[in-house]
């Protein structure tokens, strides 16, 4: 079973971001992480800014689904016609696979370490 998680939004200016994300929508900031990361309240899912070096999906706005099982998941997916980009990998907060599906659109899968 997946969930959705958060939308990775990648911003030049984490900051600024917070700024625009926090003060303008008013979007409450949950937690951040230097001036990699920022987790902010989307109201059931999580909108992450990620900065540069968070951005394991490039320059485009992804969903991330966490799920119980990610080896598992990645297989049911591939089988399925979507296809890794990145494998499993260990990030700061969990571990992720990078995917796209068969139309072409990124998204994340993850689950806790």
């Amino acid at each position: 079973m997946s969930k959705l998680g958060n939308v990775l939004i990648p911003v030049d200016d984490l900051d600024k971001a917070i700024a625009f994300y926090s003060g303008t929508l008013g979007l409450a900031v949950r937690f951040r992480d230097g001036d990699r990361f920022a987790a902010l309240d989307g109201g059931g899912a999580t909108v992450a800014l990620v900065a540069a070096e968070e951005r394991v999906t490039g320059e485009v706005t992804a969903p991330s689904y966490k799920v119980d099982d990610l080896a598992r998941a990645v297989q049911d997916l591939t089988g399925a016609g979507a296809e890794v980009v990145r494998g499993p990998e260990t990030g700061p907060h969990e571990i992720r696979a990078v995917l796209r599906d068969p139309s072409g659109n990124v998204f994340v899968l993850y689950s806790s370490r």
